[in-house]
């Protein structure tokens, strides 16, 4: 497995300490009503079907915040596979710490788990092809950083993580710099083009064959040709002819995607890797020790306890 690269600490912060203030902001009162403040707990996190797990740096940071005595032994790499039972990893600590973040904690590891395992079936579907899979903005609001963790722990790849990354026009803004095709669509992007630093991507979609060419000829690096049908997607990718990276976008499910790999794109992007993937069932469950007294053995019947 390639190393996957590391989710931004900073962010991860941030995200865990608001989640946390979010679950439990003048602490749990369940817990410290019932529990007494010097028990100590093992809990099991614990698949309930089988998957890819995301989130082994997430669980660590969680219990940080929480309690840092509370140890985090992972028994599962991050983008490992996973079936029904396996035990992912085992914390052990005080009690009331490990009640405290165990929602948190699951919400995020059964969220991006599920976004891991569905990048890996995608992943799959356009195995032997050149075809790099790869995600969209629609992420969840506050998450982007941990949900473009799980899609690198699926295999797949990571578009531009905002607006301040790179140029994309999509048709809104081609319709605006255009000024409703009064304008030359290649001379306005070649304008544009002019004045980006030469680091910056530059990228341009189309949604229709007549204006590939145009695009092409102002010298972009990629073009997307977005919901486009197969026979489509196959000739827009021989008539480009490698000028620019091609990416297909729009209608890229599951049941599509290794169909659109096979017309030779670079890149397929798809929402559906995050803005509307199924969290897995992931649960955490806690093995109490025995007290003394129900430890030791229970006499036979009719036989006195030892002294």
């Amino acid at each position: 497995m390639n190393p996957i690269q590391p989710i931004d600490g900073t962010a991860l912060e941030r995200i865990v300490a608001g989640a946390l203030a979010e679950d439990a902001p003048w602490g749990d009162i369940t817990s410290t009503t019932l529990i007494p403040a010097d028990t100590t707990a093992t809990a099991e996190l614990a698949a309930r079907e089988p998957g890819f797990f995301s989130g082994g740096p997430v669980l660590a940071e969680v219990f940080r915040q929480v309690d840092p005595t509370v140890q985090v032994d992972l028994k599962a790499e991050d983008g490992a596979a996973f079936d029904t039972g396996d035990v992912l990893a085992v914390l052990s600590g005080n009690a009331r710490a490990i009640l405290l973040g165990e929602r948190v904690a699951l919400n995020l590891l059964q969220r991006l788990s599920g976004i891991a395992t569905q990048t890996a079936a995608f992943v799959r579907a356009a195995a032997g092809t050149p075809a790099r899979v790869v995600d969209t903005r629609k992420t969840t609001p506050g998450l982007r950083a941990l949900e473009r963790y799980a899609v690198r722990c699926g295999g797949g790849h990571n578009h531009r993580y905002s607006l301040s990354d790179a140029v994309m026009a999509k048709d809104n803004h081609l319709a605006v710099l255009t000024a409703g095709s009064t304008r030359d669509l290649t001379e306005a992007l070649r304008a544009a083009k002019a004045k980006l630093p030469h680091t910056v991507h530059f990228e341009v979609e189309v949604d229709r064959a007549e204006q590939i060419e145009p695009v092409l000829a102002a010298g972009v690096d990629t073009i997307m040709l977005d919901n486009f049908s197969l026979a489509e997607l196959d000739a827009g990718v021989r008539q480009v002819a490698g000028r620019a990276l091609v990416e297909a976008s729009g209608n890229v499910r599951l049941e599509t995607v290794a169909a659109i790999a096979r017309t030779g794109v670079d890149i397929i992007s798809s929402g559906a890797l995050t803005h509307s993937v199924r969290s897995l069932d992931l649960g955490l469950d806690i093995r109490m020790a025995a007290a003394p007294a129900e430890r030791e053995a229970v006499p036979a019947h009719g036989e006195a306890p030892s002294s």
